[in-house]
Order: C-alpha cells, then sequence, then structure tokens
C-alpha cells in the first residue's frame, strides 16, 4: 500500500536559481520514510533502545524535474521488495501530476554490534 506524505518547499530548501537543491530531496524522502514506518505500527524509540536502527544500504535517484519554492509536494512510499533483513521501497517526489523525482531506496534493520539483523514484524510484513 502506498503512503502519501505532503511538504511545502521552503526557501531554505532552493539554491540561488530557486530551484530544490538536489540533496534536499534526500531530506523530503528521510522525512516520508519516517512517517511510512510509524504508519506500519514501528515504535523507532523501542527499536533504538533495543540497539537496532534502519540504515540506508543503497539509493538510486533520477532527478525528473525541478521543484520551486512555495510547490506544495507530495512523497509517495511504497514498498516493492523485501527480504529477512531487507526493505526495498520506492519512492517518489509528485507535484500534482508531475512526477520530479524517482528513487528506489533499500533499507536494512541494524543491531547493536552493527550487523544486519532481521526486520521488525510490522516492516517485514509491509512488503510484496
Amino acid at each position: 500500500m502506498t503512503h502519501a506524505f505532503d511538504l511545502r518547499v521552503y526557501y531554505e530548501d532552493t539554491d540561488l536559481a530557486g530551484i530544490v537543491y538536489y540533496a534536499n530531496y534526500l531530506r523530503f524522502i528521510e522525512r516520508a520514510r519516517t512517517e511510512w514506518v510509524r504508519a506500519q505500527g514501528v515504535d523507532q524509540l523501542a527499536l533504538r533502545a533495543a540497539g537496532i536502527v534502519f540504515a540506508v544500504r543503497r539509493i538510486e535517484a533520477d532527478y525528473l524535474a525541478p521543484a520551486r519554492f512555495d510547490d506544495l509536494l507530495q512523497v509517495r512510499t511504497a514498498p516493492i521488495a523485501t527480504t529477512a533483513a531487507r526493505i526495498v521501497l520506492a519512492q517518489d517526489v509528485w507535484r500534482g501530476d508531475s512526477h520530479l523525482f524517482a528513487s528506489r531506496v533499500t533499507l536494512v534493520a541494524i543491531g547493536p554490534g552493527g550487523r544486519a539483523v532481521r526486520l521488525p514484524p510490522m516492516t517485514a510484513s509491509a512488503a510484496p
């Protein structure tokens, strides 16, 4: 199921040309991922207390069109694959009907020793 996260482009998100600075798309999708995890019922504070955190293992990003100051954007997050310790998400940024940014993000759960551990049950069951 796709999760939607709305955000507004602020002046601080833009470069001198008034368009969103490319690295800020990674911040936008990070915020959306945090809300997606929360929507799955995963308590990241409790996980962290147990020594488990999520880490980005890999990201592919395509910048399709620019976003500008004051645009209302939507980040759509959907799981597309999973293993015991890894989940791949499609994260796309839209402005209305315009597709601005497409990414595929691979997350892993990392345990206290810094090694991959099994995903929390709610997250593991989120992917097809």
